[in-house]
This record gives structure tokens, C-alpha cells and sequence, in this order.
């Protein structure tokens, strides 16, 4: 019987019938904000989401049996942990003044979409292994806009001190303009009043976004095919590790039958 459901639980069909169950969630959170919902859809709704947390309590019921009594196997995947404490925190009756809270941790079911789907589970897997290796990035960065930012202020703080009037307003600035977003318009004020501003400028989006963006870029696709790899080591021990208990299963059944045929044999 667990056998069976460990397979049922693992198969495609269970997988994507989940990922429907999420869908049809994150439907029902959106279609709550619409205004002038009579009571019988709000209604509706509600059962609705009281079904989906059903599905969701099963589902977390299901692979825990599937793996009994090695509970550490569920419980020792960071992803299963995330499902599960969606499922609990769903399962706390927030009612009054916490009803926002029981609304708003509703929305992490749509969040199980990361979870459910495993090239999203890459990604995400990815992310977080890149974080250590970027934190030397920032500091890089950090750095750079330190010098940068001190640098417009003492440059352009008195005849534009709107962009570099200071230096929390002097990193504003050179946020805005290495994220591209309208850093033409600071240059030309500039310009009208320091001809080389243009080498400031250029300087700082060559070496700040050009270089320090594809940084973060290496990193993450190195990251991104370490990840790959380790991941297609785990499926392959998965899968002699299954293939293993399927024969163990085969060998067992082969060894009740052998001791049906010997039974008869004995009493005579």
C-alpha cells in the first residue's frame, strides 16, 4: 500500500493535478478583490478555498505516509518544509482584526507554484546558492558607488543640488542612472555647466552596470550549471534507489509464492 502511494504521489499525474489546484487558488485569491461580489459568490469562494485547503492537507498526508517511518526524508526537503508550513499557517483561524493576516498568508499558496513546478525549483535553488558569491559584488559595488557618489557631490552639489545635493541624494542619483532609467536627463544638466561631465557619467555606466551586471550574471549561470549537475546526481540516485526497492518488492513477492508451492508439498 505505501508502495503505491509513494508511486501515486511522485507520478506526473498527481504533479500536475496540484499545480491545476494551485492555479485554481490563486484564480479564487484574485477574483476576492473584485468589488460587488453578492454573498452567494462570496460564498462560493469561500468553500472554494476551504476545498483547496483540503486538497492541500491530503497532499501533505500522502507523501509523509509515502516515506513513513523515515519522516526525515520529507522533513529534511527544504521544499516539502515550505509546503507544509503553507498548510499549517492555513489551518490557524484567523478571525477580527487578524483576518488581514489569514488573507494575506493565503497568498503563499500561490507562492507553492515555485515548489510545484521543479524548473522553477532550479531557479529559486540557484538564487540561493548564487547569494554567498554575490555578496563580494556588492561589497564591489558598494565601493564603487561610495566613490562615485562622493565624487558628484564635491563635482556638480552646487550648481545641481537636486541630484547631488548631498550624499544620500548624490546615491540616489547614481541608482537611478545605473539602472538606465532616465540618466540622460542628470547628464545634460550637468553638461550646461561642466563640459567633461560626460567622462563622470559614462565612466561610471561602463564599469558600474556593464561590468558589475554581467558579474552578477556569470555568477548566476555558473551557480545555474553547478546546480544542474547536483541535481541530475540526486535523480540518478533516486532512481537506483527506487529501482532497488522495486526489486526488493518483485523478490518478495517471488518468495511468497515460492513458500505457497513448498506449504503443500510439507503436508504431504
Amino acid at each position: 500500500m505505501q508502495t503505491k502511494i509513494a508511486k501515486f504521489v511522485n507520478s506526473k499525474f498527481f504533479e500536475h493535478f496540484i499545480i491545476a489546484v494551485i492555479l485554481i487558488s490563486a484564480v479564487l485569491i484574485g477574483i476576492e478583490t473584485i468589488k460587488g461580489l453578492s454573498e452567494q459568490q462570496q460564498q462560493w469562494i469561500v468553500w472554494g478555498n476551504r476545498i483547496i485547503l483540503s486538497i492541500f492537507v491530503v497532499e501533505a498526508a500522502l507523501k509523509i505516509y509515502a516515506v513513513a517511518p523515515q519522516f526525515k526524508r520529507y522533513f529534511g526537503d527544504g521544499w516539502n518544509l515550505f509546503d507544509f508550513s503553507i498548510v499549517v499557517f492555513s489551518l490557524i483561524p484567523f478571525t477580527g482584526q487578524f483576518a488581514m493576516i489569514g488573507r494575506l498568508l493565503r497568498l503563499l499558496r500561490v507562492a507553492r507554484l515555485v515548489s510545484a513546478l521543479p524548473e522553477l525549483r532550479l531557479i529559486v535553488s540557484t538564487l540561493l546558492k548564487t547569494i554567498p558569491s554575490m555578496i563580494h559584488v556588492v561589497l564591489l559595488m558598494a565601493v564603487l558607488f561610495y566613490i562615485y557618489g562622493v565624487a558628484g557631490y564635491h563635482f556638480f552639489h552646487q550648481t545641481n543640488p537636486d541630484f547631488w545635493g548631498s550624499l544620500g541624494t548624490s546615491l540616489l542619483t547614481l541608482f537611478r542612472v545605473v539602472t538606465l532609467e532616465g540618466w540622460t536627463q542628470v547628464m545634460y544638466l550637468d553638461l550646461a555647466d561642466h563640459q567633461w561631465a560626460w567622462l563622470y557619467y559614462v565612466s561610471f555606466i561602463v564599469v558600474g552596470t556593464f561590468i558589475i551586471v554581467n558579474l552578477f550574471i556569470a555568477l548566476v549561470i555558473n551557480n545555474l550549471d553547478e546546480v544542474k549537475q547536483q541535481k541530475a546526481v540526486l535523480e540518478r540516485t533516486e532512481k537506483t534507489e527506487q529501482d532497488i526497492l522495486a526489486n526488493i518488492v518483485v523478490i518478495r513477492e517471488k518468495l511468497q509464492e515460492l513458500e505457497k508451492d513448498l506449504h503443500p508439498s510439507v503436508r504431504k
